[in-house]
Order: C-alpha cells, then structure tokens, then sequence
C-alpha cells in the first residue's frame, strides 16, 4: 500500500526502497473508522522516482513586507523568520538531488504526505470523540531522508506549506547562531526520544528533548510553548533511530527503520501466536467454557468465547457477572479464584506488529485497559514516558493510549488449561 504521491518508484521491476514506517501510538492496527488515504494508523516511507528533498542556499535580509513575500512567491520553498516589524530573515532552499522530504501534520493540504490528527485516550472504542481544538501543527514537522545507503532518516520541526514557505512570526520562539544562521521552535514543538539500545527487549527508555526548525537538539523548554528555548544538546543529533519517538503535541508516532521491521514480527505472527493460543483451550476455571481470543478483524465486539482477566492478580476467566462488592469501584470484581479485588476486563490482542519489541508469546495484559501482547513488550512500554498534555509525562498502552496504572503498569496472565 503506498501513499498518493508514492506510488512511482525508483524502477518498475525492482523492489522498492523502503527507508521506514511512521506508526501512530494509542491504535492497534488501524483507525477506528478505518484508514483513508493520507490518513491512517501507520504510514511507509519510499524512495521516491524524483528526489523531492531541499537544503537551504541563499539567505536574505528584507526591512519590508512587500520584498518577503515577493520572496515567498517566487516558487521555491523558504523560511521566514521575522525579527520585527520591519525586519525579516528569509532562507531560500533550493533543490537537492541527494534526499526524500516527507511531511508530517494535521492539514489536508498536499504537501503533507501523512495526515495525523489528535489521539484520543481509548479512542478504540469511541469514534464519535471529537477534538474541540487540536493542538498538532497543521503543518508539524519534516523527515529528510538520504536516497544513498545507509538511507539516514532525519527530524525537523516544522513543514512547509502550500506556497512552499514556513513561516515563524514575532511571537514565535527564534534565534540567530554563533555560526550566523536562523533557527527557531515550532508553537507547541517536536519533541524526539532515542532509545537506548535500540528497539529491542533489552532498550531502556532515553532522554526527551525538543528539535528545531533546522534540526538541531535541544533540552525541555520549562513548559510546551514557553518563549525560551532550551539548551542546545551538542553531542546529540536529530538522526532517527529504530524505535525514536516523535511527539507532535496531540500524536505520538514510532519510527521504525526499514531493517528493524524486517527483523520484527509481523501480522502473520501475531495470528499464528492467537491461534496457537487458542488451539491451547484454555478454560475459565469457574465455568469451564473454553476460551478464545476473537479474530483480528473483530477487535472491537466483545464476544461469547472472550478472555477476561482480574488485573490485580491476572486469573483469566470467561464472562460472569458475579464478585461484585459494595465497597469497590463499579468495574472492580473480586477474583473466585484468590480473592484479590481489582479491575476485571476484556483481553483484547495487540494487533499492531510495528509495537512488538520481540516475538514473544502474548502472556501480559497491560493495566488498565487488558490489550495482551508479549512479556518484553509490555515491560518495555511500562516503562516508557509519554508527553501527556503541555508539561506532563505518564507510561500509556501502545495499543490504545490509555494511561497505565498499578504497580507495574501490566500483569501476568495466569490461563488455565483444559481440564481433560
């Protein structure tokens, strides 16, 4: 499947370069509506026929308004940065034959290649939750990548819009380097976390820090769109590695390189692991009714056959309606099995391979939504800080964006099998 604008590649008969995939945290393999065009819940960077890549070239210095736009207009991407009211720097960028742009952001508008709009916490169940004000830049940011091998993907803030221009107003946060070049923040900033280690089981989480308008890395401003910038991070680089997180201030996406999906599972994988659990029969141990995960393609309708699970002490069980208490929250049961009280959900399976840091079998739920995916898996994302809002960080399922809870942020799903 590729995106609109994609679909010409370097040759007819050689297989395409892929230099990566963008996923979107908080949906487990799709939109709820479904994907639509631009729009959906995971999205692969190709080489394009033609490099589509700009670099910046000359630089002027304009004291009117009338000579910036003329400047804007003239057919090649720029960047303004006004200084004042009559002071404006203008970075023309003119065409590079080396480097792929791809870009991020809310708007329809065709220079966005991938179209995201706010997640909603859960949202997996809800398609009528609405955003009243998004706060995803129409236009969010840029990813460059190199046409050569290795094919390195780098970050910008920032895309340029219709007119080929961006645009930083007075009020927007910018500077001139030691160097003498133009660089600024975006209003509410692209945030990146490089893991340490890589995407895999063994990873632990990095440092979130913010990248500018012309990719450098700096520290956290005190707040998401505070005036002063942070501190400039000189020993790091806005390079994207398997596994970076890109915060857009509304979407969280994961970048996995090309080489990393080939060696991570895949949907076929995660099917064979449902049926291979399944075909296990597991039981409720109260009912004794053989339990089932549903089919991927019915991740959204709880049935008959369903998992549930105590998230407290991970007894998995069919449906009942019975351990209510009248001392405990509405959705919190007491456990036949060993009395502990806690949440008692749907199992739902992770579907979306890109979230897989292993192949392990599905044995952990996430707290409290019950989305199961692999013991490393869940580990890893339990212990994952996402920016939540203007200037807070919690650890959320990768699968549906709700904040985790508990000691641990996901339990040990404890099946029993088949009595005979």
């Amino acid at each position: 499947m590729f995106s609109p604008g994609q679909e010409e590649h370097c040759a007819p008969n050689k297989e395409p370069v892929k230099y990566g995939e963008l996923v979107v945290l908080g949906y487990n393999g799709a939109l709820p509506n479904g994907d639509r065009g631009r729009r959906k819940s995971r999205f692969a960077l190709y080489k394009r026929s033609k490099a589509s890549g700009v670099r910046p070239s000359t630089v002027h210095v304009i004291s009117t308004p009338q000579a910036s736009k003329a400047i804007s207009c003239k057919g090649q991407h720029s960047i303004s940065f006004t200084l004042s009211r009559n002071q404006t720097v203008v970075v023309e960028y003119t065409h590079d034959k080396d480097t792929d742009m791809f870009q991020v952001g809310r708007s329809t508008e065709s220079p966005i290649d991938f179209v995201v709009t706010d997640t909603i916490s859960g949202s997996q169940n809800n398609d009528d939750a609405q955003i009243t004000q998004s706060t995803i830049s129409r236009f969010a940011c840029r990813i460059v990548c190199d046409r050569n091998e290795p094919y390195t993907a780098r970050i910008f803030a920032a895309g340029f819009d219709s007119s080929k221009n961006i645009f930083l107003g007075e009020k927007a946060a910018k500077w001139k380097n030691p160097d003498g070049h133009m660089d600024g923040l975006t209003t509410n900033g692209v945030l990146v976390m490089h893991p340490r280690g890589g995407f895999t089981e063994e990873s632990q989480p990095g440092v979130w820090r913010e990248i500018s308008v012309c990719g450098d890395v700096y520290t956290l401003r005190e707040t998401r769109s505070a005036q002063q910038r942070g501190k400039l991070v000189e020993t790091e680089t806005n390079v994207l590695q398997d596994g970076s997180l890109i915060d857009l201030c509304g979407a969280t996406l994961l970048w996995r390189t090309a080489d990393g999906l080939f060696h991570a599972p895949t949907q076929k994988h995660i099917e064979a692991l449902r049926q291979e659990i399944n075909a296990a029969r597991p039981q409720c141990p109260v009912g004794l009714n053989t339990l089932a995960f549903p089919s991927i393609n019915r991740k959204e309708v709880v049935e008959e056959k369903q998992p549930w699970a105590y998230l407290s002490c991970g007894h998995v069980h069919g449906y009942h309606n019975w351990g209510h208490r009248s001392d405990t929250e509405a959705n919190e049961r007491e456990c036949p099995m060993c009395r502990t009280v806690g949440p008692y959900v749907p199992l739902w399976l992770g579907c979306e391979a890109g979230f897989y840091v292993d192949a392990g079998p599905p044995t952990h739920a996430f707290t409290p939504c019950g989305h199961v995916c692999s013991e490393k898996s869940a580990k890893y994302w339990s212990q994952i800080p996402l920016p939540h809002g203007t200037h807070a960080f919690h650890a959320a399922c990768p699968f549906c964006a709700t904040q985790l809870v508990g000691e641990q942020n996901c339990i040990k799903l404890i099946f029993q099998g088949p009595v005979d």
